[in-house]
């Protein structure tokens, strides 16, 4: 039998996830049925997106984490073993179910896809070459549908997500606009991912935002790639151009609120502006993910598109790596490296 180290849910938060809602556990797994393979975790992803599953009360497109088992994400691993046509021992293979956060799990193929371990390094298939990276392609390219010569902003854009669109829209010829929450992560943005304006949301309000939007963005922001909601979703609403498209991704601005706040007054604009604002989850374009790492992966393995992981080492430090996304620790895709 081989022993599993994992890192299980022992209680839904209230608020903002605190590190005492955690713990480690051990366990041993069988040996694999037909149909099944035995992995390595090699790294795991943590995103936004998992604390709306520590919530048993609200239905979403994605189950709720269930109490004293294992969490679950994205995660490249390595077959040990195999009882499966689909995967051989020694493959390297990405994907979701049931592999994430633990140091072994016994898969089955569905969801699982092999990868080229030489093409990128393995943490960039968790990020801008995974789900964060078919989630700003798809979001961008499907829904903004950019066009050269337009003004794009991103909040959110020293992100997994938002790097990556920040990067396409310079790629297909817009102004890019986007905020983050440190020097630091400003200047990569505008040294390494060709952002023209970089907005440290830290700084503002609503009011200063759009006054700060409107002097380098006259004629309005065309396209709004949303990841933060909050002041800047207001914000932007003030500024957004006529017949601008939004991509609502995500709003972690208001992930751990007991209580949502109430809309922003300016959504009234979308009306006389005539302006598309589309929800959208990552899932509604798998389908298209053969075209993603068409148009992408040749960008990313010539190095024209960058990208940026802050690996956490270790299993145990999941949980830090995770509450790290709510206090904008990470610059990039946050990835935990488990196996060697």
């Amino acid at each position: 039998m081989t022993t599993s180290r994992q890192i299980q849910l022992k209680g839904y938060p209230d608020g903002a996830p605190t590190p005492d809602l955690f713990q480690e556990a051990t366990v041993e797994l069988p040996a694999p049925q037909d149909g099944q393979a035995l992995v390595e975790t090699l790294y795991m992803s943590v995103d936004p997106y998992m604390r709306g599953r520590m919530n048993p009360h609200v239905k979403s497109y994605i189950p709720p984490f269930q109490l004293n088992e294992p969490l679950d994400g994205g995660a490249v691993c390595r077959v040990l073993e195999s009882k499966t046509p689909e995967l051989s021992e020694g493959d390297i293979v990405v994907g979701m179910g049931g592999a994430g956060w633990r140091s072994h799990a016994i898969i089955t193929p569905k969801g699982f896809s092999k990868i080229d371990p030489d093409l990128v390094p393995l943490p960039a298939y968790l990020g801008v070459l995974g789900m964060p990276g078919l989630t700003a392609w798809a979001g961008l390219t499907q829904i903004i549908k950019p066009k050269e010569g337009e003004t794009l902003y991103v909040s959110g854009a020293a992100g997994a997500v938002g790097s990556l669109v920040c990067q396409l829209g310079k790629h297909y010829g817009m102004t890019v606009l986007g905020s983050a929450g440190s020097q630091e992560k400003l200047d990569w943005l505008v040294r390494e991912a060709g952002v023209d304006h970089a907005f440290n949301y830290k700084e503002h309000d609503a009011r200063s935002l759009t006054k700060a939007i409107a002097e380098v963005a006259p004629k309005g922001v065309d396209g709004y790639f949303e990841n933060v909601g909050g002041m800047q979703l207001e914000a932007l609403l003030n500024v957004i151009a006529f017949g601008g498209r939004i991509a609502a991704c995500g709003m972690i601005a208001n992930y751990n609120a007991k209580e949502l706040p109430p809309g922003p007054s300016s959504i009234i604009n979308i009306i006389p502006r005539g302006v598309l604002m589309q929800g959208f989850i990552v899932s509604n374009y798998a389908h298209l993910q053969d075209d993603f790492i068409k148009e992408v992966a040749p960008l990313v393995a010539s190095g024209k598109i960058k990208h940026e992981e802050t690996i956490y080492d270790g299993l145990e430090k999941a949980p830090e790596a995770f509450l790290g996304l709510f206090e904008g620790a990470n610059t990039g895709k946050a990835v935990v490296k488990v196996g060697a």
